[in-house]
């Protein structure tokens, strides 16, 4: 029986901490912000101070990404557009010893149309 993309982001949702859009305006002064949408998605809009490695790229790309060097005890928002990629990175982050890294439930979508700044 194999299971379906849904299934992998429900199960990584059970093993990762998710905040709400609210929470993650509040954590962006002293947090690193990692976008993992596709570059595309990214420049047509993302959240202030965002990096973006796509999910895709983001095991390969992480340890030698300068913002996130030996970082690995730091706050870390990640968000896609709706909150499966996230969900999914996030638990793979966590599994590479990112342990504080956190998914933003809803993504992009949910704090855009919530009017929340963009960068």
């Amino acid at each position: 029986m194999s299971i379906t993309a849904q299934d992998m982001v429900a199960a990584a949702k059970q093993q990762i901490k998710e905040i709400d859009s609210a929470t993650a305006q509040s954590w962006l002064d002293n947090s690193l912000v990692l976008d993992v949408r596709e570059p595309a998605e990214f420049a047509a809009g993302h959240l202030p101070g965002a990096v973006n490695i796509p999910r895709g790229l983001l095991e390969f790309k992480i340890d030698s990404h300068p913002d996130f060097q030996a970082k690995q005890n730091a706050d870390i928002v990640v968000y896609c557009q709706t909150g499966g990629r996230s969900a999914l990175a996030t638990l793979a982050l966590n599994q590479l010893g990112y342990e504080k890294a956190v998914s933003m439930a809803g993504g992009f979508k949910t704090w855009a149309e919530s009017g929340l700044p963009l960068g």
